[in-house]
């Protein structure tokens, strides 16, 4: 092995070992994800359990009795809280600024671009001479190019370039070790079949326009659908606390009843067992305080997490006062006009009028990419010699010498079954999508037609509601004379207060339920109730920080 040959297997070596030291020192796959939040694995394959302290027999909460902050919201401020905080309608009304920015990018694919080039290059090879000699010949390059290239909504592309270049060689038949050479060139080129028009040009920005409509629909939606489940928890939370004074108002007369039983023990006119009767019946309702204030927690957090207000989260102790009374008015319903508003409202239905259209654009997209690829290409160019820069510019702009040519390419595929394929692809998604269009709207005839049985129903209950509780109201005012004159027990009594209170909270819950029912209906029919109109924008957030 000659000297040369072992510095080049050397080299070769030292490079196979920097390149194998290279790929082992990058493998550390532990340095990201987990590592990268500061969360060790064990977090992740081991589960606490969960510690807690047993409470004293006498211990007492702090936190319930601290007295909470009140806050008093209507309907109208809840819904300004939940369109400015709700964090559902945060994330979906950034989704139009997303979309919007994906249409501007397609709609820019029609720009026209700077292009330049520079390169270099230097070569030395043997050349064999007349009788059989090797020698030399070297030869020196640099030039570059530069120019502009501007697409045409018709699918053709236009290039303005010009080079320019310095060449030296001592190759034989050269007068002249260096020259310049130079070349200016227009050229155009055009499909005629595929990719031609601006049908098949327009087709991505067409399909980007579509996206962003139907990202608007699914937002509008998405507005709807959260104001919508705010009208209810409100409406809930109205029904829970109206449910508390309830419970509440029933304790009071429960006391009362027992201090009754009391005084009447005591004067010997009734035995001892109507006091533990009496006892019995607050018992009751002080459990059923104690459910009621669970439930009107549930409700309350339920709220703030809608609203999500700032300072205002689920975790802390507010109570939230709804000041929007119910207003149990019976409406005049028309279920034709109002199946026939849906059908022209619910986004559901826009959104596959838009699928629709986009299904349209890709049928007629795909049946031109089917179409044979024929490209006519025109190309004038002037070209430009001489020894010196100067000698080879005054020949470019005298345009001495000067050449055109034309080209026509043609690709037909054999068979086409791909792009065939994706025709019929294209077809039977479309007839699947009207037939989903069809379903929908039976669906949303069913939606709206159910929604005002309901409303007619929840206003009889609460016609039935309220007459119920009126005669269990007289009810108890009779049970409970009739105990003071001694023809009833405390068994009595607390059963007709128990009727009473129930029917009172099968009242309450009436109107809630026809406020909701009415909130559903409005949703239904694609809009919301409320005499002010909504109008949300899209959140554009800004880029310059992360």
């Amino acid at each position: 092995m000659n000297r040369r040959s072992l510095f080049v297997c050397t080299w070769m070596a030292v490079a196979l070992s920097l390149v194998a030291v290279l790929a082992g020192c990058g493998a550390h796959s532990e340095r990201y994800g987990l590592h990268e939040l500061g969360v060790s694995p064990q977090q992740v394959h081991e589960i606490e359990p969960l510690e807690l302290k047993k409470a004293e027999p006498n211990e007492v909460s702090r936190e319930p009795n601290r007295p909470p902050e009140k806050v008093e919201w209507s309907l109208v401020e809840s819904r300004a809280l939940a369109l400015e905080n709700n964090l559902q309608l945060k994330t979906a009304l950034i989704s139009p600024a997303i979309a919007g920015a994906q249409l501007s990018a397609e709609e820019a694919k029609f720009e026209a671009s700077f292009f330049a080039n520079l390169n270099g290059n230097k070569v030395n090879q043997p050349t064999i001479g007349a009788l059989g000699q090797i020698s030399g010949s070297q030869s020196e390059t640099l030039g570059g190019d530069f120019g502009v290239q501007v697409p045409l909504r018709t699918g053709g592309l236009v290039t303005f370039d010009a080079a320019d270049s310095w060449n030296k060689s001592n190759a034989l038949g050269l007068s002249s070790q260096e020259y310049w050479t130079s070349n200016l060139s227009v050229s155009i080129s055009q499909p005629l079949l595929r990719n031609a028009g601006q049908r098949a040009t327009m087709y991505s920005i067409r399909v980007a326009a579509y996206n962003r409509d139907i990202v608007d629909t699914r937002t509008k939606l998405d507005v709807i659908t959260v104001l919508g489940a705010l009208d209810r928890v409100y409406w809930r939370l109205y029904a829970a606390r109206r449910e508390l004074e309830v419970r509440q108002q029933q304790y009071e007369l429960a006391q009362q009843q027992l201090e009754r039983a009391r005084h009447l023990v005591e004067a010997g006119q009734r035995a001892q067992v109507e006091i533990i009767r009496a006892e019995a019946g607050v018992a009751d309702q002080l459990q059923a305080i104690i459910i009621a204030e669970n439930n009107l927690r549930d409700r309350e957090r339920e709220l703030k997490r809608v609203v999500h207000k700032e300072g205002l989260d689920v975790q802390t102790p507010t109570i939230v006062i709804p000041t929007t009374e119910p207003d149990p008015i019976r409406y005049r319903l028309d279920p034709a006009a109002l199946v026939q508003m849906a059908v022209q409202n619910r986004m559901e239905l826009l959104e596959l009028q838009l699928q629709l259209l986009q299904d349209a654009s890709a049928i007629d997209f795909a049946r031109n990419q089917a179409l044979p690829l024929a490209t006519l290409s025109y190309t004038y160019n002037i070209p430009a010699f001489g020894p010196t820069q100067s000698d080879d510019l005054d020949m470019l702009f005298d345009a001495d010498f000067y050449g055109h040519t034309g080209r026509l390419q043609m690709v037909i595929p054999l068979g086409n079954e791909a792009a065939k394929s994706r025709v019929r692809q294209y077809i039977y998604t479309r007839r699947q999508r009207l037939a989903t269009r069809a379903n929908r709207e039976d669906i949303i005839r069913q939606e709206v037609l159910n929604a005002v049985d309901q409303v007619e129903a929840n206003w009889q209950q609460i016609l039935a509601a309220r007459q119920t509780s009126i005669l269990n109201g007289r009810l108890y005012e009779a049970e409970r004379r009739q105990f003071e004159q001694g023809l009833r027990t405390s068994t009595d009594v607390l059963i007709a207060q128990a009727q009473f209170a129930n029917s009172q909270s099968s009242e309450i819950a009436a109107l809630a339920n026809y406020q909701i029912s009415l909130v559903d209906m409005a949703v239904a029919t694609g809009t919301l109730l409320g005499s002010d109109k909504i109008r949300w924008e899209p959140i554009i957030p800004p880029t310059d920080s992360e």
